[in-house]
């Protein structure tokens, strides 16, 4: 397979197989399990995740919660429009970057709860600079803005003519903590408080990280180099009692499971080239892609992803770019549910 873009993956029938809605229970999601070392692949349940793991793992999560970033907006002339927040660009929460479509700078908007935005300025990335005349913070978007669900599962519920699930609910962990994220941490859908309970029996150990999930994750791969390809940054954050965690496990012998993409590009930025965590918080720029090193994670879940997006090409360089393809060829045939709410996959 030629080094450039990820081409295989896009010949792969997987419109029919995206997933509208979240499996119910979460856990009742199916599993993939990649073996990098045979090159085996085996279908299984996420409940059966603790009869896979064991003492000798730890679990690194990011619990970074999505907020309410699509805001619902008006054109002064009563047109409709909206905004997806991107991160706010001052502490005060009244500047922020954001995706709109149609609009200009000097073009002002009423929004949802009434708050007016001006554009200022467009930047270089094809984001926008918005002066709101209040504070949007999470109290604001609770109220008045909505879950930033991605338009392939608006898509394929408009085809399918599909009621929308809770999806409040469900487009969060049952972890998520610190508001930020645009964009859910879909790899930990999948987590049940009982799952926990049973992880925690067979002694698998878990650690938190935050890395705010923005348009640096979405963003499509579109340049048939790969290495042209700019990873925009995304905050994150690893605390001491978390760094000193990873490490000491490690140091012990044990293997380091990175749940999600997130997680994996947050381990992978605060580590030395011997796989040592440091504490802090920062800007998370890695673009990760076949012929990466990891230096963290002995194993890796994830779900299935979108072609053209980084996180398939992280995942791609971690399981490796024909296994991975085998895996995601399977899924095809197994009919496996794919994207965001989607199903699983577990790579060791």
């Amino acid at each position: 397979m030629s080094e450039a873009a990820l081409s295989e993956f896009s010949s792969l029938d997987i419109e029919p197989l995206i997933a509208d809605r979240p499996a119910e229970p979460r856990d009742s999601s199916r599993l993939v399990c990649v073996e990098r070392a045979s090159g085996a692949v085996s279908h299984r349940r996420f409940s059966d995740l603790a009869g896979l793991l064991g003492p000798g793992d730890l679990l690194v999560l990011n619990r970074s919660k999505v907020w309410k970033a699509r805001l619902p907006a008006a054109k002064p002339t009563g047109g409709k429009s909206e905004i997806l927040l991107m991160a706010p660009s001052t502490p005060d929460n009244l500047v922020w970057t954001g995706l709109c479509r149609k609009i200009q700078p000097g073009n002002s908007l009423v929004c949802a709860g009434g708050a007016l935005a001006q554009c200022l300025a467009r930047n270089a990335d094809g984001s926008y600079t918005f002066r709101f005349d209040r504070p949007v913070d999470e109290a604001y978007l609770c109220a008045n803005g909505a879950v930033p669900l991605p338009q392939y599962i608006l898509n394929a519920r408009k085809r399918r003519g599909a009621e929308a699930p809770a999806d409040e609910d469900r487009y969060q962990t049952v972890y998520a903590k610190e508001a930020g994220s645009i964009a859910a941490h879909t790899a930990g859908f999948h987590f049940t408080p009982g799952l926990f309970s049973a992880l925690d029996a067979a002694g698998v150990k878990r650690a938190f990280v935050t890395l705010h999930i923005g348009w640096g994750t979405f963003k499509p791969v579109r340049s048939e180099d790969p290495a042209a390809h700019v990873m925009m940054e995304e905050a994150c954050e690893v605390s001491p009692e978390t760094a000193a965690a990873i490490n000491a496990h490690r140091a012990a012998g044990g293997r380091v499971i990175a749940v999600g993409t997130s997680s994996m590009r947050t381990l992978e930025t605060f580590s030395d080239d011997n796989g040592n965590v440091r504490a802090g918080s920062g800007k998370a720029g890695l673009f990760i892609k076949p012929g990466y090193k990891f230096k963290v994670a002995g194993a890796f879940i994830t779900n299935l992803h979108v072609p053209d997006s980084a996180p398939l090409y992280m995942t791609a360089a971690f399981a490796g770019r024909a296994l991975l393809f085998k895996a995601y060829s399977e899924a095809v045939k197994e009919k496996y549910r794919f994207y965001s709410y989607g199903d699983s996959m577990l790579v060791l």
